[in-house]
């Protein structure tokens, strides 16, 4: 595990990237820290601009665009050299924008899903240094992207991120019915993955899992199986670094495993949450009587129709410490936290000092 992990340009002491975790969970301490650790730290574009000092309720695009680009300064003046990149999802409708501001705040890795970024290399080729790793969760949606990003951009991924929707945490790329079938295999999907890059195309970039990963045993299965390295969010919700309010993290901390499982965004996506509190987000919305304020999603059934909750609006809730009626998203895996760490000793634990 010493070789590390190396995405395009760039290159990190250790196979780990920080999960994406929008709405300020992973902001600039978390992604900071953990590049200033030697791994690949993640600031999630979405919702940023709710948090800055210059949004007043009703230019959420403004403020999300130079959020998003001092969370990057900040994150660079914890890890001057560190490699930081952002999630930007392709489901919101600032997504180009996100791109641009990326790039412009000195993301040197943009990751991409919540639907396939068929035209990330065309929002990016006036920053062809900044590396481009798409997530899928099927060999088809890989295989897609890569046809289009070779006949339009003559481009290809500089590594792709595959997603297991049964242990991943916030929205996932898969139908809710197919979610804990037992259907899916995400080792045989990040081999197959390897095997269509090598053999359509002599290719060889690093396929990186996500999604089900604690601890070093994990890790370590995930190399054994064929990935090259390994995207975590859920146990870095659980540090001191982390940019949530201590009341996110406590919601970890005494969750079970029964408590987690799977809600239908008003994105149209399914996404995997702490679920008892679904009923109190939707009534909050309908006590206060809520509109859509920001109109931040492509699709949107609560825009639309009212149906469900605003998603933007529950997830700022719950990263400000309202748990009550806001939406906790974590992986398969958060019942497992028993205590606050810091970055640098999840690293310890996951990477120790190789013994003479």
């Amino acid at each position: 595990m010493s070789a590390g992990l190396t995405i395009g340009q760039h290159h990190v002491p250790f196979p780990l990237i920080q999960g994406g975790m929008g709405v300020r969970i992973s902001g600039y301490r978390l992604a900071g820290n953990v590049a200033l650790n030697g791994g690949i730290g993640i600031v999630a574009a979405a919702g940023l601009g709710l948090g800055s000092d210059s949004y007043d309720g009703k230019n959420f695009f403004a403020a999300d665009h130079q959020a998003l680009v001092d969370e990057l300064h900040k994150a660079y003046e914890i890890a001057p050299d560190g490699v930081i990149g952002v999630n930007c999802m392709v489901a919101v409708r600032n997504y180009d924008d996100a791109v641009r501001a990326s790039c412009e705040g000195g993301a040197k890795v943009i990751i991409s899903g919540a639907g396939l970024p068929m035209h990330l290399p065309g929002l990016t080729a006036d920053y062809p240094e900044v590396a481009l790793v798409p997530i899928v969760s099927s060999v088809k949606a890989a295989e897609l992207i890569v046809r289009k990003w070779q006949k339009s951009y003559k481009r290809f991924p500089d590594a792709i991120v595959v997603e297991d929707p049964d242990t991943a945490g916030g929205h996932l790329g898969e139908k809710m019915e197919k979610i804990g079938s037992g259907e899916y295999d995400q080792y045989a999907t990040v081999r197959g993955v390897k095997a269509y890059l090598q053999e359509k195309w002599d290719v060889n970039i690093p396929i990186i899992a996500a999604g089900g990963v604690w601890d070093r045993e994990d890790l370590e299965y995930a190399l054994e199986q064929g990935a090259d390295g390994v995207q975590m969010g859920t146990r870095f919700v659980v540090t001191e670094e982390c940019d949530a309010a201590a009341a996110f993290k406590q919601a970890y901390l005494d969750c079970n495993k029964e408590d987690i499982g799977l809600v239908m965004s008003p994105a149209g996506l399914p996404g995997r949450a702490i679920k008892q509190n679904i009923g109190k987000i939707r009534q909050h919305d309908v006590d206060i009587d809520l509109y859509c304020p920001s109109a931040c999603l492509k699709k949107c059934a609560y825009q639309a129709s009212r149906d469900r909750f605003c998603i933007m609006q529950a997830l700022d809730r719950s990263q400000k410490g309202d748990t009550d009626t806001g939406l906790v998203f974590c992986g398969s895996n958060a019942w497992k936290a028993d205590r606050i760490d810091t970055v640098k000793e999840v690293f310890a634990e996951l990477f120790p000092p190789e013994q003479d």
